[in-house]
């Protein structure tokens, strides 16, 4: 059954949201999960519990002819790992998938993605010199998932690939975000959306976050300090220990430099939420636009077509950026379904509570119903 999001409960979110709420309003853009739940009981490295899975991202979809993706990135905190960045930040793009999974995962994602990309694209990677450098990042989910025991495989990051779709986002304990805890409540994947008007042209952009983040003490809302108020069976743990990947998508025409500072936005929509990024943290941003396709063979031609807002008129880009991923983090936690913790055992980690939420948002004047 699904739970309800943010705006659901009511909550005062600010900014005109896309029909769907998700990085899938961004036209062509598809989104897939394998999500891997299976064995309880205590630990036993490499037979389980698994509570992990993998994320898959198209964003030009199952399109047949390689295009580059115009892109920029930020790292907020650099305790953790999205390959593909040192070319993004030079060359203002990437070609193929992105993929999220937990930490040990990262390699056997990569070789899937790589693999997909040459299935997908047989003419261009069997008859020319391409690399594939496809974008792979992770969260760390070794407190409730067997990480050690290595259970994603190649052939479940390529089933996420395979699966991925247009429509509705799932979120919550699905995909990279299974295992994934976040301001000490369970966590996981969130999506948001917003519709942005510049000089009288509608523009999209979409926001997927695998939220692995925070202290409890520190989780605010809308503003309202919830987490000194939802003190409830706590996790045993004192420092943040978590990660948070971000992607940033948008069919705005935007030229990589203004990806990178759309990528930087990011990190103040999560740190609307009240963390403060700790050394343990992996906080890492992707934005990218879907706007000026072109096949990869003209990347070697004089191309006079590409369009770009000018930097003036970014500011609305940047505000939504900022609204979508403090949304995506809240839908993050209302999905989400409580676990057992494996590392150490014998504690829940609390799915965060709708009713008890609702009661000190509302004390806040933050419900608009």
């Amino acid at each position: 059954m699904s739970k309800s999001r943010a705006r659901d409960l009511g909550l005062n979110l600010p900014g005109l949201p896309g029909p769907l709420n998700a990085i899938t309003d961004v036209p062509g853009l598809e989104v897939g999960f394998t999500t891997l739940i299976n064995g309880d009981g205590p630990l036993r490295v490499g037979e389980g519990p698994v509570r992990t899975g993998v994320t898959a991202v198209l964003p030009r979809g199952h399109h047949s002819v390689p295009q580059p993706v115009w892109a920029g990135v930020h790292r907020f905190n650099g305790n953790g790992e999205m390959t593909g960045t040192h070319w993004i930040s030079d060359g203002g793009y990437f070609l193929g998938p992105i993929l999220i999974t937990n930490t040990h995962s990262v390699g056997r994602a990569h070789q899937a993605a790589v693999q997909w990309m040459i299935d997908t694209y047989p003419s261009h990677w069997g008859n020319e010199h391409l690399w594939a450098m496809p974008v792979v990042a992770e969260t760390y989910d070794g407190l409730l998932n067997d990480i050690n025991g290595l259970h994603v495989t190649e052939a479940h990051a390529r089933s996420a690939l395979d699966a991925a779709t247009a429509g509705p986002v799932s979120e919550g304990n699905v995909g990279g975000g299974t295992g994934m805890i976040c301001y000490d409540f369970k966590g996981g994947t969130g999506t948001a959306s917003r519709e942005v008007s510049i000089n009288e042209k509608r523009y999209r952009l979409g926001v997927l976050v695998q939220a692995n983040h925070g202290r409890r003490e520190d989780l605010r809302i809308l503003g309202v300090p919830v987490g000194q108020h939802l003190v409830e069976k706590p996790m045993p743990r004192d420092e943040e220990l978590g990660s948070i990947i971000v992607l940033i998508a948008t069919d705005a025409p935007l030229m990589p430099h203004q990806l990178q500072r759309l990528a930087r936005r990011g990190a103040l929509g999560m740190g609307r939420g009240g963390t403060s990024g700790g050394n343990g943290s992996g906080d890492i941003f992707l934005a990218f636009s879907t706007a000026n396709a072109i096949p990869i063979s003209q990347m070697a031609a004089i191309n006079e077509g590409f369009k770009w807002l000018g930097d003036d008129l970014c500011d609305s880009l940047y505000q939504a950026a900022v609204q979508s991923v403090e949304e995506a983090v809240i839908n993050a936690l209302l999905a989400a379904t409580s676990m057992q913790t494996l590392r150490p055992a014998g504690y829940t980690c609390e799915a965060i509570d709708h009713s008890a939420l609702i009661d000190v948002m509302r004390r806040y004047g933050q419900i608009t119903s």
